[in-house]
């Protein structure tokens, strides 16, 4: 248990603040020095200096020793001493000094100054001991369950928020959060400093290779060309595919996004995150099984992005059954992986390739909620759809159907979860990796095959973030897929409220409209 625990450490490098900043040293200060008191301090500098040490120190101030008489920096605050550790070419502390132990968990030689319980630090075997004693005698309890765990679950939990925070540190400012989605973006953004980075200018603050998070359907265009013009590396956020109960276009807030470093995954014209996961990473078993079980949960739960609805019987009880998923016509998905198509035009495709189908339209949410592009009157749409099915949650729309058609919908995915068969006729994420029938243009960039799990891997455990609606922590997928399974995820706000009361009423007057046209 003591070296499982030595290498878990290792690798996640959690344990003292891991969460604080990251200071870049001083040009030629690469000594650094850890007291735990005035008087320490003050020796340790005197030992510098009659060595010849003294240009080269910098101190670490995490207990509060106040200024001193000398020209050696002074780090204070939160810093994360793993950062500090490997950036160091000698490192001298007080035994009782964290960076004592995350020094000799990175192997690096400390000089110490004062006895102490990680004094005389030597070999795999000395460290295991000393490890065992600093985990030992707690009790760790999971955030989100309070059910008592393990150290070695505890270091993976927080080893998950340090990718989480390391990812989001080269983030220099955010734009386009609407008021209405911060509290729940704003821990998914979380970098592990005090203050959140939203701003909506340019400033010159923003320069120098830091990358600028955008969720670019709130930041205007000109701001876009601002940035472009200034060469500016660019993060887009967008919802993940698990967003929570309720709607966007009500002012439900997600409780999961994506920020992609690279494009964003509803884009075929250019590569993103999503697309390299699925073309390069070598997915081990351990990760495969994990999204096996996740599958399962959201299969059971009948989970779905857009999962408002009841389970209703549908007019045909037998026979072939296709749905065909409606989308809104100008939502970037469609306008960059289904360009030119439109809602009527899917359906009378859809018909032509499915002439002895019963086939099953279903307009989008967004759509039906009164907010977007893409109604289509239903006399226009029996024309080729044998049914027009508004009741049913998604979910309980797919399972009931043999195959699915769509441009670019999310509900691809979602009933290849459920088994079934895919046509595609834009360039969804999904589309080109074996597991569809592709009618788009596929990038000549998607050559690899992959399983379904290993889909669900990228698409649901790699790519996103995720954020308890209870706790309000960054957490893994479970957590969230279990809140929902658990209706443990209403996030109820006024403004969602009317929203949904504005989007009811205009849905009802259309409808009024369409049936007197």
């Amino acid at each position: 248990m003591g070296l499982d625990l030595v290498s878990l450490l290792k690798s996640s490098r959690v344990g003292g603040n891991f969460w604080g900043s990251q200071p870049k040293l001083p040009e030629g200060r690469d000594l650094i020095i850890a007291p735990s008191s005035r008087g320490l301090a003050l020796e340790m500098l005197k030992a510098a200096n009659a060595e010849g040490l003294s240009g080269r120190c910098v101190m670490i101030d995490s207990h509060g020793l106040g200024a001193f008489s000398t020209e050696a920096p002074i780090l204070t605050g939160s810093i994360d001493l793993w950062h500090i550790a490997d950036g160091a070419a000698a490192i001298w502390a007080n035994a009782d000094h964290e960076l004592s132990l995350v020094a000799s968990l990175l192997g690096r030689s400390v000089r110490y100054f004062c006895g102490g319980r990680f004094g005389s630090l030597s070999g795999d075997r000395r460290l295991e001991h000393v490890v065992q004693q600093a985990v030992s005698g707690w009790t760790y309890s999971c955030p989100f369950s309070g059910e008592a765990i393990t150290p070695a679950r505890a270091i993976k939990l927080l080893s998950d928020w340090r990718r989480l925070i390391d990812r989001n540190r080269s983030i220099s400012s955010v734009l386009g959060i609407a008021g209405w989605k911060r509290p729940t973006v704003d821990p998914m953004l979380w970098d592990g400093s005090d203050m959140p980075r939203r701003s909506t200018e340019l400033s010159p603050s923003f320069r120098g290779g830091s990358v600028v998070a955008v969720w670019k359907s709130r930041t205007s265009t000109t701001l876009l060309n601002r940035i472009s013009e200034a060469g500016l590396p660019v993060a887009e956020i967008e919802d993940g595919m698990i967003r929570g109960r309720g709607l966007g276009a009500n002012c439900v807030p997600p409780l999961s996004i994506v920020v992609d470093f690279t494009g964003i995954y509803f884009d075929p014209t250019q590569t993103s995150d999503l697309e390299r996961i699925l073309q390069t990473a070598d997915m081990d078993e351990a990760l495969l099984d994990r999204a096996a079980r996740l599958k399962r949960t959201v299969l059971d739960g009948g989970i779905s992005k857009y999962d408002a609805g009841s389970r209703q019987e549908l007019k045909s009880k037998s026979g072939h059954r296709i749905l065909v998923m409606g989308q809104v016509e100008d939502d970037r998905s469609v306008l960059n992986g289904g360009p030119g198509q439109t809602n009527l035009g899917l359906l009378m495709r859809a018909r032509q390739l499915e002439p002895d189908a019963w086939l099953i339209y279903r307009p989008h949410p967004d759509v039906e909620a009164g907010h977007r592009k893409g109604h289509i009157p239903d006399h226009r749409a029996l024309q080729f759809a044998n049914e027009i099915e508004r009741g049913n949650s998604i979910a309980s729309l797919i399972d009931s159907v043999d195959g699915v058609h769509c441009i670019t919908s999310l509900g691809g995915f979602e009933a290849l979860l459920r088994g079934k068969q895919v046509t595609t006729h834009g360039v969804p994420f999904y589309a080109g990796w074996g597991l569809t029938i592709d009618l788009g243009p596929i990038p000549s960039r998607r050559t690899r095959r992959r399983s379904l799990d290993e889909l669900v891997a990228a698409t649901l455990i790699l790519y996103p973030n995720y954020l308890d609606p209870v706790t309000r922590l960054p957490c893994p997928p479970e957590v969230l897929v279990n809140r929902i399974a658990n209706n443990e995820d209403r996030l109820a706000t006024p403004l969602a409220w009317l929203r949904s009361s504005q989007g009811k009423l205009k849905a009802a007057l259309r409808r009024i409209w369409d049936a007197a046209a």
